[in-house]
C-alpha cells in the first residue's frame, strides 16, 4: 500500500478522433511522456492506463483512448474499446482540435456521456496553429453546454487552466464512503479473518483486507487478524467481545460456527459491495437467487485476472454450490477483468465479484445497466452466505438492508 490503489483514484478518460492531439495533451497535463505520440493518426490503439499525481486533484487515473473515427475491423474493435471506458470514466475529457469541428462521432460520445451521467469538460487543442475567435467558442459552449478550454499541448498554452477544470469537474463524493468506518465507533475492536491458502499472495494481504484494516486505523478502530482456526482462540484471548467479525467469504461457515450469535459477523466481499457499488440492488439479486431455476443462464463476472486455482471461487466452487440447490441444468458463462458483455438480458442472474480492483464509478455503471435491461445481480459474499442459510446474519451490521431482508422473507411466508 505504498500509493492510492487504482480502485480508488479518480478516473479521467480522453476522448476524441484521431490526430487530434490527445496523447500530446497527456502527456502536457501530467509533465511526463506517458503516452506515445505520432503524427500517423492511429497511434494509440488499446486504452492506455497510467496511475500518477495530478494536481490541484491529487492521485488520478489518466486514460487515453483510440480515435472514435478509427476505420476498418481492427478500427471498429478500437472505437468499442474506447466506448467501454466511458463506464470507468469519473470525468470525461473531450478532445477536438483548432478547426472546431464537432460532427457525429463527438455527438456520440457526448450523448453517452449524458446516458452514463459522466461530466465531461471539452478542450480545444492546437490554438497555437490558428486564431480562435471568442465567440466561435461561447456558440459552442451554448450548443453542446459543454466548457471549452483552448490549449496547446505542443506549446503548452492554456495547460494550467485545464488542469484547474478538470480538478473542478472531478466529482466529489458528497457523502463521504467508508468500507467499515461508520460501522464502528473509536476504541471498537473488529476481529479480520483472512484464510491462508493456496490461493493467498505470498508474503501479503490481498487488497480488500489492507485496505479494511487501515479504514479500522484511520476511525480510532483496532483490529486482530487471524486465520479461520486460529478464530475461536483470537476471541477467548479478547477481554471484551470485538464490535465486528469480519471474514473471507469462503470461510463463512466455520465463522459462522465459531462467533457467537451476540457479535456482528459479516464478510469483506460484502462490505466491498456497499463501499463500491449499491447494497439494495444486491439485495434485489438475493431474492432473485430464491428463484433460481433448471436452464436458467447465469453470468459470473469477476474484476480479477489472477490465475485459477484447483477450486476457484467464481468458476467452480459457486457454481457446484448453485447447482446443488437448483440442479445440474444451470449454464454458467464467465467474464474476467474488463470484459462485460452487451446481451446482459440474455442472462437470469449476474453473481459479481467484491469490485475491488474495479473504481466505484465502473461497479456502478455495471449495476446501472444490469438494471436497466431487468437482470438482478447479486455479489459473490451475498450469494455465498445465501446459499449457506447465513446471509440474515451477514446483513444485520446494515440496518437498512437487513430491515429489507426481514421484510422479504415475512412476505414469501404469507404466500
Amino acid at each position: 500500500m505504498q500509493e492510492t490503489p487504482k480502485g480508488n483514484r479518480p478516473h479521467i478518460g480522453v476522448f476524441g478522433r484521431r490526430n487530434v492531439g490527445k496523447s500530446s495533451l497527456i502527456n502536457a497535463l501530467t509533465n511526463q511522456q506517458l503516452a506515445l505520440v505520432s503524427d500517423i493518426p492511429g497511434t494509440t490503439t488499446d486504452p492506455v492506463y497510467k496511475a500518477m499525481e495530478l494536481l490541484p486533484l491529487g492521485p488520478v487515473m489518466m486514460i487515453d483512448t483510440a480515435g472514435i473515427d478509427d476505420s476498418g475491423e481492427l478500427g471498429e474493435l478500437r472505437v468499442k474499446k474506447s466506448i467501454e471506458v466511458i463506464r470507468k470514466t469519473d470525468l470525461a475529457v473531450l478532445v477536438i482540435d483548432k478547426d472546431l469541428e464537432i460532427g457525429d462521432y463527438e455527438k456520440k460520445l457526448l450523448e453517452k456521456f449524458s446516458e452514463t451521467e459522466t461530466p465531461v469538460t471539452a478542450a480545444v487543442n492546437k490554438i497555437d496553429l490558428k486564431d480562435i475567435e471568442k465567440e466561435e467558442i461561447k456558440n459552442l459552449e451554448e450548443q453542446f453546454e459543454v466548457d471549452f478550454v483552448l490549449v496547446s499541448a505542443e506549446k503548452g498554452i492554456g495547460i494550467e487552466k485545464l488542469r484547474d477544470k478538470i480538478a473542478e469537474k472531478t466529482p466529489q463524493d458528497s457523502e463521504e464512503l467508508f468500507i467499515i468506518g461508520d460501522l464502528i465507533d473509536p476504541g471498537d475492536t473488529v476481529v479480520l479473518v483472512t484464510p491462508i491458502d493456496t490461493a493467498a499472495p505470498k508474503g501479503r494481504l490481498i487488497l480488500p483486507q489492507v485496505q479494511t484494516i487501515r479504514d479500522v486505523l484511520d476511525h480510532d478502530g483496532m483490529s486482530i487478524v487471524s486465520k479461520e482456526r486460529e478464530l475461536k482462540l483470537a476471541l477467548e484471548n479478547l477481554k471484551e467481545k470485538p464490535k465486528l467479525v469480519i471474514t473471507d467469504s469462503q470461510a463463512f461457515m466455520k465463522v459462522d460456527a465459531d462467533v457467537p450469535d451476540d457479535i456482528l459477523m459479516t464478510s469483506f466481499s460484502i462490505l466491498f459491495a456497499r463501499f463500491k457499488g449499491d447494497l439494495e440492488i444486491f439485495f434485489r439479486g438475493a431474492r432473485k437467487l430464491e428463484e433460481l431455476k433448471v436452464n436458467d443462464r447465469v453470468l459470473i463476472s469477476e474484476a480479477c485476472t489472477h490465475r485459477r486455482q484447483a477450486d476457484d471461487i467464481g468458476t467452480v466452487k459457486i457454481p457446484r454450490w448453485l447447482r446443488q440447490k437448483v440442479g445440474s441444468e444451470l449454464e454458467f458463462e464467465h467474464v474476467s477483468g474488463r470484459e462485460y458483455p452487451d446481451n446482459l438480458e440474455d442472462y437470469d442472474l449476474i453473481l459479481h465479484c467484491g469490485g475491488c480492483m474495479l473504481n466505484r464509478k465502473e461497479v456502478i455503471s455495471r449495476l446501472r445497466e444490469a438494471d436497466q435491461k431487468g437482470v438482478p445481480v447479486i455479489n459473490y459474499g451475498m450469494a455465498i452466505a445465501q446459499l449457506h442459510g447465513i446471509l440474515d446474519r451477514a446483513l444485520k451490521p446494515f440496518p437498512p438492508i437487513h430491515s429489507l431482508w426481514k421484510e422479504s422473507k415475512k412476505e414469501e411466508s404469507l404466500i
